[in-house]
């Protein structure tokens, strides 16, 4: 065994290695490395994206301007009070995608989204069931 790993290279029984969330002997030495310098890079960045440096201005204006990660999307789309009205969820969903509503991404999301609550109707209403079934029982 060498450091802690065994000969596949996996951690022994009884080592995690590292701490979730740790960081390395590297990063760490980055870090202080460019301790107190943030301002002064940051000002070099800028000065070269505006002396036409692309690299550069692409850097700042990821920074500025991020792309867009999640937007809300807003849609008709009637209340699911039953597993069997997800069928309904899922045909407006598809309405909604074809006039242009929502894009085929984000209506994969919101079905993704229906099918999830889908189960969960399921589910509760499999509950109900039990606990109605286990109450008869319980009366005889």
């Amino acid at each position: 065994m060498k450091n802690g790993r065994n000969t596949a290279g996996q951690f022994a029984t009884g080592n995690a290695g590292r701490p979730k969330g740790s960081r390395s002997k590297v990063t760490l030495a980055i870090e202080s490395l460019l301790q107190g310098q943030a301002e002064a890079l940051t000002q070099t960045a800028v000065t070269k994206a505006l002396d036409g440096d692309i690299v550069a201005l692409r850097l700042c204006l990821e920074r500025i301007a991020p792309a867009p990660k999640d937007q809300p999307v807003s849609f008709s789309l009637p209340k699911m009070h039953n597993a069997m009205d997800a069928s309904e969820a899922a045909g407006s969903v598809l309405t909604a995608v074809s006039e242009g509503e929502l894009t085929p991404i984000e209506a994969t999301r919101v079905m993704g989204l229906i099918d999830s609550y889908r189960r969960t109707l399921e589910l509760t209403e499999i509950e109900q069931r039990l606990q109605a079934l286990e109450a008869v029982e319980g009366m005889s």
